[in-house]
């Protein structure tokens, strides 16, 4: 196969722009950044456009958390790993393994007060307990205000696009060891690989950007 020459200028220039952005996100202090009192991202998936509408004040912490890694470009690739049908849909490990490593424990933050519900279309952290929110989250496709007196606090909401969120790619269930979805650990440690080679039809994420 032939490539022109503009298509591989187009390339190099695509890919030194794209290592910048690898080394501030291998540098979490180097993209914290303060939530504005309300924003929107916007997220271009395999499946089509969603927004999310960003409100500081039900929970500011997760609102820094989430605009400074929308900000930063970190979504840009990750994959809808966990998509359950009435449950939700959940996303946040980086493509890229040297990136999820950057973002282990170290850079957890503390609890909101959960001042919003989990109702359809809002989004919050994923967590495995209190006070560990990192970069994991998730959008709720039902009523899941039993997750409330969990302490997930949403952050957010779909405010367009949720047919899309609707249509992302559910057909490999749970995820293991409790299914027989993606690892999230082995996610974390193989990154891209992993899901192109065993779970090619998971839906990702092209890009997101505050807008």
């Amino acid at each position: 196969m032939k490539f022109s020459r503009r298509s591989l200028l187009a390339g190099a220039a695509a890919m030194a722009g794209c290592a910048p952005r690898l080394a501030r996100l291998r540098e979490p202090a180097l993209i914290m950044r303060r939530s504005p009192v309300v924003w929107k991202a916007r997220f271009e998936t395999t499946q089509g456009r969603f927004v999310v509408q960003v409100a500081r004040p039900w929970a500011p912490l997760g609102a820094d958390r989430f605009y400074s890694l929308v900000r930063g470009a970190y979504y840009d690739g990750c994959r809808f790993f966990r998509v359950l049908p009435g449950f939700v849909v959940q996303w946040g490990i980086n493509p890229d393994p040297a990136v999820s490593k950057a973002w282990d424990d170290s850079t957890r933050i503390k609890d909101d007060p959960v001042r919003a519900s989990n109702v359809r279309g809002t989004i919050s952290f994923a967590t495995s307990g209190p006070q560990t929110r990192t970069v994991q989250v998730y959008i709720n496709l039902g009523a899941n205000s039993r997750l409330d007196a969990r302490g997930f606090s949403a952050f957010g909401r779909v405010v367009e696009g949720m047919d899309v969120v609707e249509k992302l790619h559910a057909g490999y269930g749970e995820g293991a060891p409790k299914g027989k979805g993606p690892s999230q650990d082995r996610i974390t440690k193989e990154g891209e690989a992993y899901l192109a080679r065993e779970f090619a039809k998971l839906d990702r994420i092209i890009r997101a950007r505050v807008i």
